[in-house]
C-alpha cells in the first residue's frame, strides 16, 4: 500500500515539476512558476519521507536510507530556496521532471521492464563468463519472482547450497540513467554537447552496472564475505532473516552502493568538462549541503 501511494504521489509530483519548467519558459509567469516549483518540492519530500521505512525495513540498505532520509529536509529547504532567494533551482527542478518522464513510464510498462532485466541478465551472464564463473541463468519462475519466459536471475550451486541472485528493475541502472538524463537534458547548453553528454554518460552508468550486477552475482554465488567479522557487522547493521546472506549484503549493501556514489562523482567531473552549464547544478547542491557558496568553474 505505501509504495503503491508513492507511485501516485510520485506521478503527481513530476506533473508539478513538468508545470513549473512550463510556466518558466514565459517571461511574465516566472514568479509563479517558482512558487509551482515551491509546493513540486514540499510535496517531493513527503514523497521521500513515505520511503523511508520501506528501505530501513525491506531493502535494509542503510546507504540508500540515509540518502533517502537526508533528502526529506534537503526537499524542503530546496522548496524555500527556489521560491525565495535561488531562481537557479530551476533548473533542478526542471531536471527532476524529465527525470520523472524517463522513469515513472518504464514503472508502468511490463514489457519495458522486462526486456530492461533480460539485457541486463544476459549481459551480466556474458561478463562472469568471461571471468571464468558459470552461474544457471534462469527463465523460469523463482522463490522471489514468478517472471518466466525471460533470463532474469543467476543461481550458483556450490556444495549442494543454492545461491540465488534475482535481476530486478532496479538493478538494470534505469534510476541513475534517468538522473544523470534529466540534468544533463534540463541544462541550457547546445544541443549537439547535450547528446554527446548522454553518448557518454549512458553507456558508462549501464556497463558500470552490469560490472556491479556481475559482481555481486559472484561474491554472492561463491560466498565472498562469508567471514565471521563479515557476518557479525551484517547482523548488527542488517538483522538478515536468511542465512548465507552475509556475502550478498556485503557486496550489494556495502561495497557495490559505496563505489556506486564514488562513481557517480567521478562522472560529475568527466561531464563539468564536456558541459561546464553542469556547475550551476552542482554550485546549487553544494550549497544545499554546506551552505557555502564554491567556484566549480573548470580550469585548464
Amino acid at each position: 500500500m505505501a509504495l503503491e501511494t508513492t507511485d501516485t504521489l510520485a506521478w503527481i509530483v513530476v506533473g508539478l515539476f513538468a508545470a513549473s519548467a512550463l510556466l518558466a519558459t514565459r517571461d511574465d509567469y516566472h514568479t509563479a512558476a517558482r512558487r509551482v516549483a515551491g509546493v513540486s518540492w514540499v510535496l517531493f519530500a513527503l514523497f521521500w519521507a513515505l520511503l523511508v521505512p520501506h528501505f530501513w525495513f525491506e531493502q535494509k540498505s542503510v546507504i540508500e536510507t540515509v540518502l533517502i532520509a537526508a533528502a526529506v529536509p534537503g526537499s524542503l529547504y530546496v522548496a524555500y530556496l527556489v521560491s525565495a532567494t535561488r531562481p537557479s533551482l530551476m533548473i533542478l527542478s526542471r531536471a527532476v521532471a524529465v527525470m520523472g518522464l524517463i522513469y515513472l513510464p518504464v514503472l508502468t510498462v511490463d514489457s519495458v521492464q522486462r526486456a530492461l532485466i533480460a539485457m541486463t541478465a544476459r549481459h551480466g551472464a556474458w561478463l562472469q563468463r568471461a571471468l571464468g564463473y558459470h552461474p544457471q541463468v534462469l527463465t523460469g519462475p523463482t522463490v522471489e519472482s514468478s517472471h518466466t519466459g525471460f533470463p532474469h536471475a543467476f543461481l550458483y550451486v556450490v556444495d549442494g547450497h543454492r545461491y540465488l541472485l534475482e535481476v530486478l528493475l532496479a538493478c538494470t541502472g534505469i534510476g541513475s540513467i534517468s538522473l544523470v538524463a534529466g540534468v544533463i537534458i534540463a541544462l541550457r547548453a547546445p544541443i549537439r554537447r547535450r547528446l554527446l553528454a548522454l553518448g557518454i554518460a549512458v553507456p558508462v552508468i549501464y556497463g558500470l552496472n552490469v560490472v556491479r550486477v556481475s559482481f555481486i552475482a559472484i561474491a554472492h554465488g561463491n560466498q565472498w564475505f562469508e567471514g565471521a567479522l563479515s557476518r557479525r557487522f551484517v547482523e548488527l547493521v542488517f538483522s538478515p532473516t536468511q542465512t548465507g546472506i552475509t556475502s550478498y549484503y556485503m557486496a550489494d549493501r556495502v561495497i557495490a552502493q559505496s563505489l556506486s556514489v564514488v562513481a557517480l562523482v567521478a562522472l560529475t567531473f568527466v561531464l563539468l568538462r564536456l558541459l561546464p552549464e553542469l556547475g550551476t547544478v552542482v554550485r546549487d547542491l553544494l550549497y544545499l549541503a554546506t551552505g557555502k557558496e564554491y567556484d566549480v568553474t573548470q580550469r585548464d
